[in-house]
């Protein structure tokens, strides 16, 4: 009877705090839904808009409810895509209600790509004459070289800015396989494919080395020629300032003009009052980036032509993917349903991929293969197109990428793993099996592959490479043999990549869009962003565990999160992949 009462008792509490979290969660849910459907927002005069960027930047915004939810503080969370801080920062200079832009920045965990576009954003604003101050505790490589577009740029007195140059650090588990006893079975073709050497190297290859190098210091070079031309201080002496280590405090950046003053923000909420004609003792009139998506723009007539502007972003996969990749079967449909809507007139693809499934690349290419026949298609590369991302690019008309965008990476890889030992030996675990054929289990983890089937994958990783070749040969219009030089699976910054002919124009979303409507010879058109967005409460039920473990994650491992990522995806890559080497994260 005590025992039956105890576990009574013990399911009692049980079930009264689960609901008690549910209660939570739901009323959570209200709140979100509510915070991101506010009524339009109307500012006052002399305003201030103000861009903080210290979250993810997506492609576009989502209504989502957990994509605006932060569930560290359990609250609402409004996360603005790119396409809306562009369109805010466009829309502010021309309002006569906003004054200038202030810049309050930490940390931007984006690409230097979206970097890169919000900057362009931020220079054609200045043309309206109006101010751009920026602030900042600590100034990191990105949030500088975006500051740097300011008029003003101010530093806490103990505050610091790094500027010591760009880096590349990458994780090697070939020891940690060597303890498992997990043997990493490699097939790929391309002397820069190196997406398979965290597993089988200690230290990068001389060819992995050699293309880093190059990467970095094009993205190094592009950043160092934007800040000299915007605070008139020479490329040399910048990288002198680097080289030496001279940046070392607040005092240093001021002495060497990095920056224009040492400043509390107290006295730059002052300033900024006094500047835009209010009281000393007031703060100014500020309108957030969320603030202002929500105020109701001019609109202009509603005209019948359409440019569609299609995103794939994540990485590629069969079937039909998620909110962070791309599936096959999803993004084809989509470009399917594009191409047989007679209002169409163009078609923009904005690609932020690494790549991915080998084969869920090349049933997207077939689809944009027949898309470009039908009208024009234009590639947007946001921080990312390579490998797979750059297979679905190559039949465009035109590709237009920024200056950082990472691309290129034409090559292939096969990864098998082997944890016959891990099982045997680890474990204690053994196995066996009955098939009717000898290589009815090809592919299996528990044991390695004969000769005869490497042979059997090698040739297949080289007829994927030489379809790979094919398909940018004939988009490009280049030889084979051209491609295939610069491809082996090199990673190139679109600086040079627009050099060696894998790229057309350097320039962002906008200069996509311009280009589309120029070749479909459209003066008035319209927008419209592909795929449709889940509807928000249809997205509750899909994606509330997996959206509550991704804040789990973010919350406890902060900037340091893609090393988790990194190793689950590492370790999760099997098959014939068309996928870039690494992530590079940007700060």
């Amino acid at each position: 009877m005590k025992s039956f009462l105890k576990f009574t008792l013990a399911s009692i509490v049980g079930v009264l705090i689960s609901s008690l979290i549910i209660f939570l969660i739901v009323i959570a849910i209200v709140a979100a839904i509510v915070s991101s459907t506010e009524k339009e927002v109307a500012i006052k005069d002399n305003s201030i808009l103000k861009i903080e960027l210290n979250k993810p930047i997506p492609e576009r915004s989502s209504d989502n409810p957990f994509e605006n939810f932060d569930f560290k503080n359990f609250k609402p969370s409004v996360s603005i895509g790119l396409t809306d801080i562009l369109k805010n920062i466009k829309a502010a200079k021309t309002d006569p209600k906003i004054r200038g832009i202030y810049l309050e920045l930490s940390t931007i965990p984006s690409g230097a790509a979206v970097i890169e576009e919000i900057r362009s954003a931020l220079l054609d604003f200045k043309t309206s004459k109006k101010f751009i101050i920026s602030y900042a505790d600590i100034y990191t490589h990105g949030t500088y070289y975006l500051a740097s577009v300011s008029d003003s740029i101010f530093l806490n007195p103990m505050g610091e800015l790094t500027f010591l140059g760009l880096r590349s650090e990458q994780l090697f588990f070939k020891g940690t396989l060597e303890k498992l006893d997990i043997e990493p079975q490699i097939i790929r073709h391309g002397k820069f494919k190196s997406a398979v050497e965290p597993l089988i190297n200690e230290k990068m290859s001389d060819a992995n080395r050699e293309q880093m190098n190059t990467l970095l210091s094009s993205i190094w070079n592009h950043m160092v020629e934007g800040i000299s031309k915007q605070r008139k201080i020479s490329k040399t002496e910048l990288n002198r300032l680097a080289d030496e280590m001279i940046i070392r405090n607040a005092n240093a950046a001021l002495e060497h003009k990095l920056i224009d003053g040492l400043r509390y923000k107290d006295e730059i909420l002052a300033r900024l009052s006094k500047q835009t004609g209010g009281k000393p003792d007031k703060d100014p009139e500020f309108v957030g980036l969320s603030q202002y998506n929500k105020v109701p723009k001019s609109r202009k007539d509603f005209p019948k032509n359409k440019i569609a502007v299609i995103y794939a972003c994540g990485d590629i996969m069969m079937g039909k993917g998620e909110d962070d990749n791309i599936g096959s079967d999803n993004l084809s449909a989509t470009i399917r349903t594009a191409r047989r809507d007679s209002s169409i007139k163009a078609i923009v693809l904005r690609i932020n991929s690494p790549g991915g499934s080998a084969q869920a690349s090349d049933i997207i290419w077939r689809e944009l293969s027949l898309a470009v026949k039908a009208k024009p298609l234009i590639v947007s590369m946001g921080t990312v197109a390579a490998s797979g991302g750059y297979y679905i690019a190559a039949p465009a008309d035109t590709i237009v990428a920024e200056p950082t965008t990472i691309t290129g990476s034409i090559g292939v890889f096969g990864v098998l793993l082997n944890a016959k030992n891990f099982f045997n030996k680890k474990l204690g675990i053994t196995t066996d099996v009955a098939q009717t054929n000898k290589h009815a289990d090809l592919g299996s983890i528990y044991r390695p592959l004969s000769a005869e089937e490497k042979e059997v994958i090698q040739a297949e990783v080289e007829n994927i490479y030489d379809v790979f070749l094919s398909r940018v040969s004939s988009g490009r219009k280049m030889s084979k043999a051209a491609v295939d030089e610069i491809g082996q699976g090199r990673v190139w910054s679109a600086t040079d990549a627009k050099r060696i002919g894998l790229v057309d124009i350097l320039g962002g979303m906008d200069k996509a869009i311009e280009i589309a409507a120029k070749k479909a010879k459209l003066k008035d058109y319209r927008v419209v962003e592909l795929p449709k967005l889940e509807d928000p409460f249809s997205s509750l039920i899909s994606e509330f565990s997996a959206k509550v473990r991704s804040n789990i994650v973010n919350t406890e491992l902060g900037n340091e999160q893609y090393i988790y990522q990194n190793i689950k995806k590492t370790l999760n890559r099997q098959g014939i992949l068309t996928r870039m080497p690494y992530d590079i994260n940007f700060y």
